[in-house]
């Protein structure tokens, strides 16, 4: 269950955002508050899962209420406001300050408004501590089908393929669903999926239970494997492959498209890299990123993927990729594993330099 505490100056609004939330039975509304100094006070009686959080609020505006957050309490902020809907600007404002997801304000006679609304909480779950699979999100695996540990690749073996995945609004759901489709040895797989700081190292573990490739936090300098898939962290520095043995870099750098880190960064990173075969998807969200990163992978002979817009929770980042054309194709979610893992089956032989 998860525990929410909704944040708006409106009473109505107020009443809204519970009676959307409470007819999801894994959802449960513990709280309402007028304004950021009452959510405060809530916060430490309650301790809410996740927060609802609007921008325009008296005694102190949304934006420097969730910078307080997540520099005092860090945790799963959805921001619900017309203003993300109205303005690219204040989405990348946002999402920098540290929110989990941005969602415009609900539509009554929307039906996939509110259930997106409900996903999007729901999914909190899979970035919160000891959380999820105890209360069953998802199955959990087994320990008996993780295969043996791969050794870290090594030139001499030549380069393997590797898959990449960008995703952001609604993107846990759907790189959970694609994951779960992975075998215990599939190729090496690069995520960002924009979190804020802290929260990218729980999704992690959550899913290294719930799949079978090892699912582990990027680090500087690692190499990759076989077998593993590495998640970008969440909010301060850029993830990018790079060197001939190719390894997980994490740099420092300003947001690129409004994000940090980056799927443009890290797409372009494997753009630029020869002698490997690269399959990359771009997956549900709000904005851009990934859209051009997307087109260099493609333009250098990789396979690209977005998601369609029926199964994207948030069609903007897919839109981005099919309006530059930057896809090479459009599938709903549960075509794309295949999909990424075909390109590798593919063309092996070249991908590995045989």
């Amino acid at each position: 269950m998860t525990r929410v505490l909704i944040v708006d100056d409106s009473a109505m609004m107020r009443h809204l955002l519970t009676a959307i939330l409470d007819a999801d039975p894994a959802i449960e509304v513990i709280g309402t508050a007028g304004d950021p100094y009452e959510a405060r006070a809530l916060i430490k009686e309650l301790n809410p899962d996740v927060i609802t959080l609007d921008l325009e609020m008296p005694n102190m505006n949304g934006i420097d209420f969730l910078h307080k957050i997540m520099q005092l309490r860090p945790m799963p902020v959805v921001v619900i406001s017309s203003h993300v809907e109205q303005s690219a600007a204040v989405a990348r404002e946002v999402m920098e300050a540290g929110a989990y997801a941005c969602l415009p304000k609900p539509k009554l006679d929307d039906e996939s408004s509110l259930l997106a609304m409900r996903r999007v909480v729901r999914q909190a779950e899979l970035v919160l501590p000891g959380r999820g699979a105890a209360d069953g999100a998802l199955a959990p695996r087994t320990e008996s089908r993780r295969m043996p540990e791969t050794q870290p690749l090594r030139t001499s073996a030549g380069q393997p393929d590797m898959i990449a995945i960008g995703a952001s609004t609604g993107g846990i759901e759907a790189i959970s669903e694609i994951l779960s489709t992975f075998s215990a040895n599939c190729p090496p797989t690069v995520i960002v999926q924009h979190l804020p700081a802290g929260f990218s190292r729980n999704l992690a573990e959550r899913l290294n239970r719930l799949v079978q490739p090892t699912v582990k936090e990027a680090a500087d300098g690692e190499a990759l494997a076989p077998g593993t898939v590495y998640i970008a962290p969440g909010g301060e520095r850029h993830l990018v492959v790079a060197g001939a043995s190719p390894k997980c870099k994490l740099l420092a750098g300003d947001a690129v498209t409004g994000h940090r880190p980056s799927i443009d960064v890290l797409f372009g990173s494997l753009a630029q890299m020869k002698g490997i075969s690269v399959s990359a998807a771009l997956l549900t969200g709000m904005g851009a990123d990934g859209a051009r990163g997307l087109l260099q992978i493609l333009r250098n002979g990789g396979r690209t993927i977005s998601q369609d817009e029926a199964t994207s929770l948030i069609y903007g980042m897919p839109r981005a990729a099919a309006e530059l054309g930057a896809a090479s194709e459009i599938l709903p979610i549960n075509r794309i594993a295949d999909a990424l893992l075909a390109t590798r089956k593919n063309t092996e032989n070249e991908g590995m330099g045989q």
